[in-house]
């Protein structure tokens, strides 16, 4: 399902209702091989491609969730105790399928590329190099890249019918399609060239060679980065080059593998302004991009338990019942109700922006739960509340 982003804006009284996503179908279709859960950072992403998977498994799948930086409780709810790259099964699931979950363990994924790519001596070289070691744990783009590294491996491990994928929690959505890329164009790209010349050279004197052809260059990188940097770029460069000088090609790769038939997009959003906003950008990219969109989810909607009493009645009443010095409880309670009606309406107004700007994305919500998921038979219920 795609959806086009150039719709009229304007919600001119044909407020038609967004489609129903049909999470069930989607998890059902055995041709639906990956399914990526994106958004912002902070709106419940984790939780819910872990409850995808718990409810793809119950329903008979082989199941692998990825899942990038899961809450403590969520980690323990799916078994995951400690910090691994490993899938493990997770107990207690119910029915045919089985689930295994891991957690992307961004460094240890880069190091394992390199030890795949490389003889014992030469990958020692690599991962004993300082410019590799702050690069591989801290480089904006490498948690996202390896989050693509380690899904097209489970893909060509093809022991899973179905793959869940947990995207990186970054400020924008954005980044997770952008990052790859981004890290793939810095390790293939000009300066690293420029950086490599003199270890194809034959290995003479880095700085003689680069002052040679570069020198004011190579001049004003040593006084911003210092020799001793510039040579561990250097050494871990020609090593690298020499194990495998494709990262660009394996990120497209990824790419290639996002946008064919049997993968799913679900866009999570919060209903507030930002989240929302950052969802419609997404939606419109993965069009632009034709990376096949299953819908979206609202996460932690607010419902009212009285929707019949509105907001202005309600705050009208405890205003009468405070002026009359009676029932404090009462008011009270028609205070918070009124506040909840106000937040929900508010809510409901920015789903309606989106539905008005991408009529033919289906929609699913998820109502705010008291309190965080901290076991299976919590995100088995996130399930449920998903695809009802």
């Amino acid at each position: 399902m795609s959806d086009h982003p150039h719709h009229s804006r304007g919600g001119e009284g044909t407020r038609r209702a967004s489609p129903a996503l049909d999470v069930d179908a989607v998890l059902d279709d055995a041709a639906t091989r990956i399914v990526v859960c994106c958004g912002s950072g902070g709106v419940g992403k984790t939780t819910t491609a872990a409850a995808l998977g718990l409810r793809a498994a119950e329903r008979g799948r082989r199941v692998v969730v990825l899942t990038v930086d899961p809450a403590r409780r969520l980690a323990q709810s799916m078994g995951l105790t400690e910090l691994d790259n490993v899938p493990r099964p997770v107990a207690g699931v119910k029915g045919s399928g089985e689930l295994h979950a891991m957690m992307l363990d961004m460094k240890r994924t880069f190091d394992e590329i390199i030890e795949a790519h490389a003889d014992p001596e030469r990958a020692r070289q690599i991962l004993t190099n300082p410019f590799y070691q702050s690069l591989s744990s801290s480089f904006s783009g490498t948690q996202e890249y390896m989050a693509m590294e380690k899904l097209g491996q489970l893909r060509r491990a093809d022991e899973w019918d179905l793959i869940v994928v947990d995207t990186p929690p970054s400020r924008s959505a954005l980044d997770f399609l952008d990052a790859p890329e981004r890290l793939g164009r810095f390790l293939d790209g000009r300066l690293i060239r420029i950086l490599m010349a003199p270890a194809k050279a034959g290995g003479r004197s880095a700085f003689k060679l680069l002052n040679a052809g570069f020198g004011l260059v190579a001049g004003a990188m040593t006084k911003i980065l210092g020799a001793q940097f510039l040579k561990d770029i250097q050494t871990f460069v020609a090593a690298l080059d020499a194990v495998f000088g494709g990262f660009r090609q394996r990120a497209e790769q990824t790419y290639r593998l996002l946008q064919a038939p049997g993968t799913a997009f679900v866009v999570v959003a919060a209903p507030e302004r930002d989240a929302m906003r950052e969802a419609s950008y997404f939606v419109e990219r993965l069009a632009e991009e034709r990376m096949p969109l299953a819908g979206l989810v609202v996460n932690r909607v607010h419902r009212s338990c009285a929707p019949a009493l509105s907001a202005a009645r309600s705050a009208a009443a405890a205003e009468e019942l405070e002026a009359r010095g009676e029932h404090e409880l009462t008011a009270a309670v028609l205070r918070l109700h009124a506040g909840r009606m106000q937040l929900a309406a508010r809510e409901q107004r920015e789903q309606e922006h989106f539905a008005s700007a991408h009529p033919t994305v289906p929609i699913t919500q998820v109502p705010a739960m008291p309190e965080d998921v901290h076991d299976l038979a919590g995100l088995r219920e996130i399930g449920e509340l998903l695809a009802s």
